[in-house]
């Protein structure tokens, strides 16, 4: 580990998440994650956010009970000083089950969001998929570029489905949604997502399904269509991934953009039988979420934090020199 100031004591902490019940959820999120969200179905957990649409709540240390919003509003050095904090957490992760399709959408950049929905950012997003049917897919734009006019008559029409290209995903698949993509995860798959602290949506199309209450649910289609890209989209490839071996975990870089950097750890300190150091970051916070197995995270201080498949937990900028042990993969967030 490297060394550290003496101010350098925040200690990190688990996270609990809100749900969402959106129509196309499931209940995996209870049965395979153990989420105690009193909602049915439960579509998503935003396990790390400060957004007010879905606020994290501390689970436990000194801030327990305090929304995250409030903690880094007390304690902007949790934050770091990479430029792109600008004293807000910009980042929101989730977790997603999707029993049925999600709707086809779109979302803005940070440009037109900050010029149009009141100065909030824009929504570039990461898919990482943790299980998937054997015949999920997932829509990645358009087979074909395609004018502004012939798909607003599609989506009237609401023939906008042979436009749309479909791509098949497996379990271990990683995807870059950037901000302008028309997309939609299909039935089937269970993703952990990674965007911009934004919760700006824009729908195209929703299968004419009904809510709840037996209406249709809200379209957005003229800003749709003002910000989704109308050329063709090649099919998303892979990306390259090279797993870097030390005594007792290997890691895997799956994404790194301007918004965040996501990291994969295959946690396997069992066979060692020794923790292992686990480098933080001095300008940037960081985030585990646990995807498989279990483990604990141990602080120089004396404390510790037992995780499970799962759970979340937020590292302050200026943690404390941090060991981990146990088998699990654990996907690992910043800036």
């Amino acid at each position: 580990m490297t060394s550290r100031n003496t101010s350098w004591n925040a200690k990190p902490f688990l996270l609990a998440p809100a749900g969402k019940d959106y129509l196309w959820g499931g209940n995996r999120l209870k049965e395979e994650f153990s989420k105690e969200v009193d909602l049915s179905p439960l579509a998503e957990t935003w396990e790390c956010s400060t957004h007010p649409d879905g606020l994290s709540v501390v689970a436990t240390g000194e801030h327990e009970g305090k929304t995250l919003r409030q903690v880094l509003q007390e304690n902007p050095e949790y934050l770091g000083t990479h430029p792109h904090t600008k004293g807000e957490l910009p980042i929101l992760i989730k977790l997603i089950d999707a029993k049925r399709d999600l709707s086809v959408q779109v979302h803005p950049d940070d440009e037109y969001a900050q010029k149009y929905e009141n100065g909030s950012l824009g929504k570039t997003e990461m898919w990482y998929v943790l299980d998937a049917a054997k015949d999920a897919k997932l829509i990645y734009g358009f087979h074909h570029p395609i004018e502004k006019n012939v798909l607003k008559k599609s989506l009237e029409e609401g023939t906008v489905e042979k436009l749309l290209q479909k791509v098949s995903i497996e379990k271990d698949d990683v995807f870059y949604i950037k901000a302008g993509t028309v997309h939609a995860i299909g039935a089937g798959a269970l993703i952990a997502e990674i965007q911009e602290s934004s919760n700006l949506t824009y729908r195209m199309y929703d299968y004419n399904r009904l809510d709840k209450s037996g209406k249709k649910r809200e379209l957005h289609i003229e800003k749709a269509l003002e910000v989704a890209d109308l050329s063709g989209s090649l099919q998303p490839k892979q990306p390259l991934r090279v797993l870097r071996y030390r005594r007792g975990f290997a890691s895997e870089l799956l994404c790194r953009c301007k918004y965040f950097q996501v990291e994969r750890i295959l946690l396997n300190t069992e066979c060692c039988r020794t923790m292992a150091n686990f480098q933080t970051e001095e300008n940037s916070f960081q985030v585990l979420l646990c995807v498989d197995g279990c483990g604990i995270l141990f602080d120089d201080m004396g404390g510790k934090i037992p995780f499970f498949k799962g759970d979340c937990i937020f590292i302050p900028a200026c943690s404390v020199p941090l060991k981990i042990h146990g088998k699990a993969q654990v996907l690992k967030i910043g800036c």
